[in-house]
């Protein structure tokens, strides 16, 4: 018999914000995900920057449905070379993403709303600061809405209940070992 109970509504959601140049901001996310779909809650990520990029997140996030729902609202990473689409693309698909962020946190069949990358697509002026805080202003108290990416917005740390930092270390990176499939995409 499971200790884990749906019938035990949260008294009270937080604002996360995972953020910092260390990996794991994604992952930290995924992992609060899957605690939260044990209980049986509803769980909604909106991607703002990745794209349709393969990787072993978005195959594994499959398998959660139906307590999971993944929308890939972004149009890849922004400012890579040979990077094809312009800042006004990029800047209206984070526009889009957070509008529909909006909406499933608004909708009430969500316990968890994850805006993955919201700080990257802040940090590089594809939305406004006001917007984001505005949306963290409006959050119901029962809905935990989580913040990832890189280089968090001093306002938006100080807006949010919990935040965690990811300081890179060592990584292999530094010794030319490419990305892992399964590890690190």
């Amino acid at each position: 018999m499971s200790t884990c109970s749906a019938a035990s509504p949260p008294t009270h959601g937080l604002v996360i914000v995972y953020t910092g140049g260390g990996k794991g901001k994604t992952t930290a996310a995924l992992g609060l995900a899957v605690r939260a779909i044990g209980y049986d809650w509803h769980v909604c990520m909106v991607q703002f920057v990745k794209g349709t990029l393969r990787s072993g997140e978005i195959e594994g996030i499959k398998r959660l449905a139906p307590n999971f729902e993944l929308i890939v609202a972004g149009e890849g990473f922004v400012g890579v070379p040979g990077g094809k689409k312009s800042l006004e693309v990029h800047r209206a698909a984070a526009r889009r993403a957070l509008e529909i962020g909006r909406e499933k946190m608004l909708s009430g069949k969500f316990r968890v709303v994850i805006l993955d990358e919201i700080n990257y697509a802040l940090s590089l002026a594809l939305l406004e600061l006001k917007d984001v805080l505005d949306l963290i202003r409006i959050r119901p108290p029962q809905v935990t809405l989580v913040l990832t990416g890189n280089n968090a917005d001093q306002k938006v740390i100080e807006a949010a209940d919990l935040v965690t930092e990811m300081k890179p270390v060592k990584h292999p990176f530094e010794k030319g070992v490419p990305a892992v499939r399964g590890v690190d995409y």
